[in-house]
């Protein structure tokens, strides 16, 4: 693993020699020093935050998983995913075209009804699995749209925008950029004929995290607030899936406002999730179906102010954050959010100088969400700087040993 870091540098060297930068060019791009350039280049400095790991991909014009090198080499077998990945791929391609499928469709009714079997894979961050389930699902609710009329079509195309978000979601956690890609793009066009007032709101999330990777944090914050205002009015209603959607979007903007540098924003808009969130726990109607498959919630709220005290440098204030929050509010989370939440804090007891309790907080975050884990960037990079930092006390000890035996006389 040491050596990964050593091969992140070395492409981030590749891609600005191959732009003809010296290193001082993109230090004072980055707001570094030349120094920092040289050691990040060498592998000595981890890109242990995913702003700095984008602002970097940005200036050298590639994507961040060309830095870091994703999809990681694993086994043959670990690897599968990436031939149901291909198969999502082809049905996305042929989107306008006449679906191929044998017999009738099943009523939207029922394809919902498999979608909550999406939703039980998301929330154990079962990424491999997902991907393995919606070639067919997908091929089905665009059959599905294609034979059927008015609101049972609108439906269909409702449940194929779903299984769109879902693709996106295991193609971030895996490290494919077409599925990304794709998959963002067609659930914008199912979400326009769902017939559903939220869902072109929630591709428009899709799309916010997908201009972190360039680093557009403006962008983002400019298109969150445009998702925002599609769903004010049934939000200022009270409708609970328009609440839910525009307290994620709150919440994702908070993200990229931290990542731009604007403190002030951050916590404003986590101040407008968490009041969304009071909202829901406030509702009296009946229980309503998470269609669009958000995970919002008072918990949520509070483990992205961690996230976003991170992205701000700020563990510290992130460890008090996490100290104020009552258990309860985590417990009820999926696996999938849990698990990240225990990744960060593990970087921010790293950055706060303490490695037994990064280490503990990372062998939680693998035990509750292995797959998401093992795939991420930054729980990589944390447990790299562990590693490195126990085997420097090692040899430091044994070089005071070995002085005090005096071995080398």
């Amino acid at each position: 693993m040491l050596e990964e870091a050593e091969e992140i540098g070395r492409r981030a060297r590749r891609a600005r020699l191959r732009l003809g930068m010296t290193q001082a060019d993109l230090a004072a791009r980055l707001g570094k020093t030349q120094g920092w350039v040289s050691k990040m280049e060498r592998g000595h400095i981890e890109l242990d935050r995913v702003g700095l790991l984008n602002m970097l991909a940005s200036e050298l014009h590639v994507h961040p998983n060309d830095l870091i090198g994703r999809p990681y080499n694993s086994s043959p077998a670990e690897n599968q995913w990436q031939v149901a990945a291909a198969s999502i791929v082809r049905e996305l391609r042929r989107y306008d075209l006449v679906p191929v499928f044998d017999g009738m469709p099943r009523p939207a009714s029922q394809l919902w009804q498999e979608t909550t079997r999406l939703h039980r894979l998301r929330d154990a961050a079962a990424n491999v699995a997902i991907l393995e389930v919606l070639p067919d699902l997908i091929r089905e609710a665009r059959a599905l749209a294609e034979v059927s009329t008015g609101r049972e079509c609108e439906e269909a195309f409702s449940i194929y925008a779903v299984c769109c978000k879902f693709a996106h979601t295991a193609a971030h956690a895996l490290g494919h950029p077409e599925l990304i890609a794709m998959s963002c793009e067609r659930a914008s066009w199912a979400a326009q004929q769902s017939g559903d007032p939220v869902m072109p709101a929630v591709a428009d999330w899709m799309r916010v995290w997908d201009m972190w990777a360039t680093a557009d944090w403006t962008d983002s914050l400019s298109l969150a607030d445009k998702a925002l205002a599609s769903v004010q009015q049934e939000h200022d209603q009270g409708d609970p899936l328009a609440v839910r959607a525009w307290g994620s979007i709150q919440l994702r903007a908070a993200v990229s406002a931290a990542r731009g540098g604007r403190r002030a924003e951050a916590e404003d808009r986590i101040a407008h999730a968490k009041a969304a969130a009071e909202r829901l726990k406030g509702y009296a109607g009946p229980p309503v179906y998470d269609r669009h498959s958000l995970t919002f919630s008072a918990g949520n709220v509070q483990i992205h102010a961690i996230s976003v005290a991170l992205e701000m440098g700020e563990q510290r204030k992130a460890l008090r954050i996490d100290q104020r929050t009552s258990p309860d509010l985590i417990e009820p989370l999926p696996n999938s959010r849990k698990g990240h939440h225990h990744m960060d804090l593990a970087r921010a007891w790293l950055w706060d100088g303490n490695r037994d309790k990064a280490l503990r907080e990372l062998e939680t975050a693998e035990r509750l969400a292995p797959q998401l884990i093992r795939n991420h960037p930054l729980a990589r990079s944390t447990l790299r700087s562990i590693v490195y930092a126990e085997r420097a006390t090692t040899r430091e000890k044994l070089r005071r040993m070995s002085d005090r035996f005096h071995l080398d006389e």
